[in-house]
């Protein structure tokens, strides 16, 4: 597919994190863009506000009749109308995979995959590349918090992508570095299998091009698939068997320090402003990719010790001696369980009360004894109904079913719009929030119940 043709681009789903990356890019690039998502966002608001045209009514009436080219992301239903519409006449339609092939396909692309940890590294390591000068364009799975966005511009032909391992979508990619932070099963609904997941990350590091490089956490799952001549390097945060590895990892004031060895020197000294134990692992995958550009090793640990994190990435909404609230896009139990011990690890006399929005009745079916165990981290928990987004409904699969499989004492089931009320019953002073649903639309109602919560505390306290 030659880019160059094509002048005017429809994306259905145009509010998606990558989706909105790839339109962002093409209306920079002077092409007419436009889109249609389910519903308003901060996203869709603001590329509506650079001229992008979005509408929000699944109407044929609405779209464009001479769009050179469709893009679709799979989460939308086949019998889109919109969708039907361009297939039974014949334009071409593509989904966001293709299109992200075509960008990238005469660059020097830089693919970060993994079940987990894929967003923070890809913008830890587009952060470092723009911090250093070296640059790059940059198109990420959730909003750097450094830039505020998750569409960066660059000025050479350089390429960070993440790269989805859902409906093997990162098999289109043919990257000259590629990192793989983790290949935990996920995704059954497309793979079935454990092995068939591993397969296709092992699949997927043999896409990468002739003289590239591997970048991996030390001992994956995935590796015994792999072709033995491909280049790789690993990469951990304890031990010392690795090309890249940790060293003095310690916490302060709840963040890492650390010092960053490669298998032949010393890299220095970081202190990740950013909370979370993986996010250490994070960043030596980061700096690895850096290391291996050339990129100055002061300016990796610079730029490692300015990154300001992503949104819904362990991020901090409330952080006061009064109140703490953390959220997190953490939908998968091994994600669930590394972020629950990271904030136990920096709150070890807090109650943590979890709040959790289970995302797939698939995932919550296919996990659920998983979801149990790493639930049971928590001292309180409130599940939300499940959040079906493509899905149907599944027999025997609900919130309440998984509630069973939890061994944590005071727990309960919710509606979102009970949560408040469960809220003022428990009065916590430590609240999480994960999910990858619409979960976020409640920050905002927790944020303000917790900040006026601690205003009346503090009013009690001062008239007794």
């Amino acid at each position: 597919m030659n880019l160059k043709d094509i002048h005017k681009i429809y994306f259905i789903g145009i509010g998606g994190i990558g989706m909105s990356a790839l339109a962002k890019y093409f209306h920079l690039h002077r092409r007419i863009v436009s889109g249609y998502d389910k519903f308003p966002s901060s996203l869709t608001s603001e590329m509506i506000d650079e001229g992008i045209h979005i509408h929000f009514e699944e109407n044929i009436a609405l779209i464009p009749k001479d769009a050179d080219l469709v893009v679709y992301t799979p989460a939308i239903p086949p019998d889109h109308q919109e969708l039907l519409y361009y297939q039974h006449h014949n334009y071409k339609v593509i989904k966001r995979a293709d299109l992200l092939e075509a960008v990238t396909e005469n660059s020097i692309t830089i693919a970060v995959a993994g079940t987990h940890g894929k967003t923070t590294t890809a913008c830890m390591v587009a952060h470092i590349l723009k911090y250093s000068g070296f640059d790059c364009t940059a198109f990420l799975g959730g909003i750097a918090v450094n830039y505020d966005s998750n569409f960066l511009q660059g000025k050479n032909d350089v390429v960070v992508v993440e790269a989805d391992e859902f409906d093997r979508s990162f098999l289109k990619l043919n990257p000259n570095i590629a990192i793989i932070t983790s290949s935990d099963a996920d995704h059954l609904d497309i793979y079935s299998t454990t092995a068939s997941v591993e397969k296709s990350f092992a699949d997927f590091a043999g896409k990468i091009k002739k003289d590239g490089k591997l970048i991996t956490k030390r001992n994956l799952s995935f590796l015994k698939y792999i072709d033995k001549t491909i280049n790789i390097s690993s990469y951990e945060t304890d031990g010392t068997v690795s090309d890249f590895y940790s060293t003095n990892l310690h916490l302060i004031d709840g963040t890492y320090q650390f010092t960053v060895h490669t298998n032949v020197e010393i890299l220095g000294n970081i202190h990740l402003p950013v909370a979370g134990r993986h996010n250490v692992e994070n960043a030596i995958a980061a700096a690895a990719v850096a290391y291996t550009l050339g990129i100055d090793k002061e300016k990796i640990c610079e730029a490692l010790s300015t990154f300001k994190g992503v949104k819904r990435r362990f991020e901090f909404i409330v952080n006061d001696e009064n109140a703490v609230y953390i959220d997190d896009y953490a939908h998968h139990p091994a994600e669930i369980t590394a972020f629950l011990n990271s904030v136990r690890e920096i709150f070890p006399n807090r109650r943590i009360t979890c709040i959790f929005q289970p995302h797939l009745y698939s995932r919550t079916r296919d996990f659920a004894d998983e979801f149990g165990k790493s639930l049971s981290i928590c001292d309180d928990l409130m599940l939300l109904p499940i959040y079906a987004a493509r899905e149907l409904p599944i027999e025997g699969i609900s919130s309440d079913m998984l509630l069973n499989k939890i061994s944590t004492t005071r727990k309960a089931v919710c509606e979102k719009n009970q949560l408040i009320g469960e809220l003022i019953k428990r009065d916590p002073d430590l609240v999480v929030t994960m999910g990858a649903g619409d979960i976020d639309q409640l920050i905002q109602p927790i944020k303000f119940f917790l900040t006026e919560s601690t205003k009346k505390k503090k009013q009690i306290n001062e008239y007794t």
